[in-house]
């Protein structure tokens, strides 16, 4: 049953149901799914709509539509992706509460591409676009007039979260850089980590903010070393080059025009192929490329002509695999706090996330944290004194473009005990926690690859999950 509460609000102010952290698609869906239930919400947000990973993702969402296809058939295209460790139960309910999904989104206005695209790691064609690669913005923006229409959600954004606010082991809000909220329940949908690189994909704040404040309050938090890389971003920018393009033909080509990989191979496989060749050329000409005029724009407006001749492409941190640790219903193992999207780690993705997963992903667990959100009981008495909040993870003054440079060098593509031992002294919290992460794991296995362990072993085909003053754990998730 729902109930209002905001015990450190006035009398006049609005009493929320829940607050959701984040305007991705998973703050955006989940937002909107309570307040289908009579939820009243409040999302806050640190920047606009186009400062959030979901802006800038293109390739699509993964769903098995297709007359040749089936939800047991994208299970197991994932758990391939995911190299032994993907939590079964996850994918299960990724993959067959995927259409529904799908469904909901075209309820809501998004109009998706006729024809289902194919990427790497996927046996059949089954990848949903819109615009071609304009998948992320699209879906977002139709999001967002939703709840911007809606009047049960209030939406602030430039404000940001600095830390959760705790009491008798429940999470009871949120402080702020402007102010303390108290709700019955805090949803998580912060993003990942991937901008700690120096090359990277995503916007300037996807700084692992969320997962940091999580582990602060005592939650547990895994996988935090299996980061993907993708292979293409456009070389010496952050413009993701999609997937959908390489599934439609786009080779991969050095400087003498000569293949040298499978374009459809997992990516951790292409990633490494073309850092060790160091010159990687995407030829778009065999491409329609009228499928994708956006992505086609920006590629022109870097000065290049893709009808013409192969672009330079590279590597780059693109997606953290790792997060807060949850349920199948997006529950922490703090009472009231819930995680989901790229925030979370629900195990689904195992060592290697299969290509347009994640926004599947946000959909599919923002969809049942929501619901399970409405059962949290309401605050009652008088609340402890929120919390003085600790110094993001992100503050400038720890976070520089050295540190940056390092955890490219030291936990990039290709690892090693040395430089990973030297990131266990940086003046950024969640580096050192991937870094003792990516220290425990011994082994080579999906995004994760040690040069001084370079085989995969099956005694560690588990997750390392970190709980405050603890050393990581090896953990087998059923």
């Amino acid at each position: 049953m729902i109930q209002d509460s905001n015990a450190n609000a006035g009398s006049r102010a609005p009493r929320y149901d829940a607050v959701v952290l984040g305007s991705g698609v998973a703050g955006l869906y989940a937002a909107l799914g309570a307040a289908r239930h009579g939820a009243r919400i409040l999302i806050v947000a640190k920047g606009g709509p186009r400062a959030t990973a979901t802006h800038r993702a293109q390739g699509g969402i993964a769903a098995a539509l297709g007359a040749d296809d089936a939800p047991a058939l994208h299970a197991a295209d994932t758990e391939r992706a995911g190299r032994g460790l993907c939590r079964p139960s996850a994918v299960d309910v990724l993959v067959r509460e995927a259409p529904e999904r799908i469904a909901d989104l075209a309820g809501l206005g998004v109009k998706f591409d006729e024809v289902l695209g194919l990427e790497g790691g996927h046996s059949r064609r089954r990848v949903l676009s819109v615009d071609g690669a304009g998948t992320g913005a699209r879906v977002a923006a139709a999001l967002g007039a939703r709840v911007a229409d809606h009047p049960s959600i209030d939406v602030s954004r430039d404000e940001r979260a600095l830390e959760l606010w705790c009491a008798g082991g429940r999470c009871v809000g949120v402080v702020t850089d402007r102010r303390s909220l108290s709700a019955p329940a805090t949803l998580l949908a912060t993003g990942g980590a991937a901008a700690l690189w120096e090359r990277t994909t995503n916007p300037p704040g996807a700084t692992g903010d969320g997962i940091l404040m999580a582990y602060r309050a005592g939650a547990a938090v895994a996988d935090l070393e299996l980061v993907q890389f993708h292979p293409t971003a456009l070389a010496g920018t952050k413009l993701l080059l999609s997937e959908a393009l390489r599934g439609d033909g786009a080779l991969l080509v050095d400087g003498e025009g000569r293949r040298f990989t499978d374009e459809l191979a997992p990516r951790d496989e292409v990633a490494r192929a073309i850092g060790a060749r160091g010159t990687a050329l995407l030829d778009l000409r065999p491409v329609d490329r009228s499928r994708f005029p956006g992505l086609m724009a920006t590629i022109e407006g870097a000065g290049y002509d893709p009808g013409v001749s192969p672009v330079p492409v590279a590597p780059a941190a693109h997606y953290t695999m790792g997060g807060v640790v949850t349920d199948l219903h997006a529950r922490t193992e703090i009472a009231g706090l819930y995680a989901m999207g790229e925030v979370a780690c629900t195990g689904v993705h195992g060592a290697n996330r299969l290509a347009s997963n994640s926004l599947l992903e946000c959909l599919v667990f923002a969809d049942r944290g929501a619901r399970a959100a409405l059962a949290e009981p309401a605050l009652s008495g008088t609340l402890p004194t929120a919390p003085d909040p600790t110094r993001s993870s992100a503050d400038p003054a720890c976070l520089t473009p050295g540190v940056r440079r390092a955890v490219w060098r030291e936990a990039g593509l290709v690892r090693q005990a040395s430089g990973l031992e030297a990131l266990q002294c940086s003046p950024v919290p969640l580096v050192r926690l991937i870094a003792e992460a990516a220290l425990a794991r011994e082994e080579s296995r999906g995004a994760h690859f040690r040069a001084d362990f370079p085989t995969e072993d099956p005694a560690l085909a588990g997750h390392f999950v970190h709980r405050v003053g603890h050393a990581p754990v090896l953990e087998r998730w059923q």
